[in-house]
């Protein structure tokens, strides 16, 4: 028996009554639901509020919340946040967020914001945001989480567990940290220490019998997706993350490592379906940023179409002489722009995993021309039987050998594209699914007339 589902549970219709309170102008009913709500609903709350109310639903959280909310919010929501806030509102949540966090934020509002608010930074604060901003977008520098405490080697457990407490590390960054590095001089790393570890030695024993020195580490440079992939693939909770002089300077936790693969995974999913990532939640989106994403590549795709009007028109005699013919176009290029999707979105999926490099070329184009020669053949023998029987023999045959012709090819064109842009140091995802099925539509085209005319003596 299939349970059934219920669409709304409490946190839903809490959420609705929300709603309801702050259409109301209710603020008071409204701040009340908004304290039962965690910090994580809260911030999908807030996700999903239109823009024009985001100040109001901010404004009503409790403030512990606000800043643990803001911190969660993509940068782009945070600029939209920011327009509506007094300037002392964004400098105090703008001050609680990690350097991190602070440089993809100044990345995306205007820069004389971002001149304002770097200004109201302490000392250190603005050093460590700076440093930040000077590595490259894309890297992990851009995306580690700060050292709250360095560990000398000589400390006791007791000392070290003393000195955690003392740092004062706020209890939303406390929440994600499982292990402390292990310095000796000018931060140079000597191992990291997990706290569970020290919270369950006796409180004489020495940090550096305690500390792990077999590490994976990463450096600043580092792309951030390949170094959080490495994480997740070694199973580890966290990896130090080093400068080019071998220094500690932050650490990339898990939590880091699962935002950066979903906000990749975004936008991998969004360009293979012919638009640009949002970088926001859909309902927080404006209308006019929903069409700019998808205009501009409507028109690329729409210019690429016509190259099967082009192909048309080529063999425009031949489809006078067997009308026929029309009838199969759409039953061809749609397998064949299937066909090359399923290709590209596997190699695109097995290259972001590592499975495959640029060295597998020949190997992946092998094997997907395997496979599509396979998916040809079964296909393309039910398109002769049932094209066959219903019009013609000869007509049955021209249907199965493009069949055959047009998937071997998709699934090879589709396997090598994304292998293309990686060389060429482009994101496989911009080579799209739209964008192949357009080239694949264009070749399959051609393939299916050259081989009517061969057959029928066209």
């Amino acid at each position: 028996m299939t349970p059934r589902i219920h669409e709304e549970g409490p946190a839903q219709r809490l959420e609705a009554q929300i709603r309801a309170d702050l259409r109301r102008d209710d603020l008071e009913a409204a701040r009340d639901g908004l304290r039962h709500l965690s910090p994580a609903k809260a911030g999908r709350f807030l996700g999903r509020t239109e823009p024009g109310g985001l100040a109001v639903v901010f404004r009503l959280l409790e403030k512990a919340v606000a800043v643990e909310v803001f911190a969660a919010l993509e940068p782009r929501q945070q600029s939209q946040l920011i327009t509506g806030l007094q300037d002392e509102d964004v400098q105090a949540v703008f001050a609680q967020l990690q350097a991190s966090g602070q440089a993809r934020l100044l990345d995306e509002i205007p820069a004389e914001v971002a001149q304002r608010l770097l200004g109201t930074l302490d000392s250190d604060q603005r050093a460590a945001a700076g440093r930040v901003l000077g590595y490259p977008a894309g890297s992990v520098g851009r995306r580690m989480g700060p050292v709250v405490l360095e560990l000398g080697p000589d400390l006791t457990a007791g000392e070290a567990l003393r000195a955690l407490r003392d740092a004062g590390v706020p209890r939303g960054r406390l929440r994600r940290l499982v292990s402390l590095p292990v310095v000796a001089g000018g931060h140079r790393l000597l191992g990291m220490v997990e706290l569970t570890v020290l919270a369950s030695a006796a409180e004489g024993a020495v940090v550096g019998d305690l500390m792990a020195t077999d590490l994976e580490t990463v450096t600043t440079a580092e792309d951030d997706e390949a170094a959080a992939r490495r994480l997740l693939d070694e199973g580890l909770m966290a990896l130090p993350v080093l400068d080019e002089a071998a220094r500690i300077v932050g650490i990339l936790t898990l939590a880091d490592a699962t935002r950066i693969l979903a906000e990749e995974e975004s936008e991998d999913a969004a360009r293979s379906g012919g638009s640009e990532p949002l970088a926001q939640p859909y309902l927080g989106t404006p209308v006019r940023r929903l069409v700019r994403s998808r205009i501009v590549w409507l028109l690329v795709l729409a210019v690429g179409a016509t190259l099967t009007v082009q192909v048309l028109e080529v063999f425009e005699s031949t489809l006078e002489e067997m009308v026929v013919l029309s009838v199969f176009v759409p039953l061809l290029i749609g397998t064949g722009g299937n066909t090359g999707n399923q290709a590209a979105t596997t190699v695109t999926r097995a290259l972001a995993l590592g499975d495959v490099r640029a060295g597998d070329t020949l190997r992946v184009v092998w094997r997907e021309f395997a496979v599509g020669l396979s998916l040809g053949a079964m296909l393309g023998t039910l398109g002769l039987v049932v094209a066959g029987s219903v019009y013609a023999w000869p007509i049955g045959i021209v249907v199965g050998l493009t069949l055959l012709a047009i998937c071997t090819l998709a699934a090879s064109v589709g396997s090598l594209m994304p292998i293309i842009a990686r060389r060429l140091g482009v994101d496989p995802a911009v080579f799209s699914n739209p964008f192949i099925s357009t080239v694949v539509d264009a070749l399959g085209l051609i393939v299916y007339f050259l081989i009517a005319r061969a057959v029928l003596g066209l």
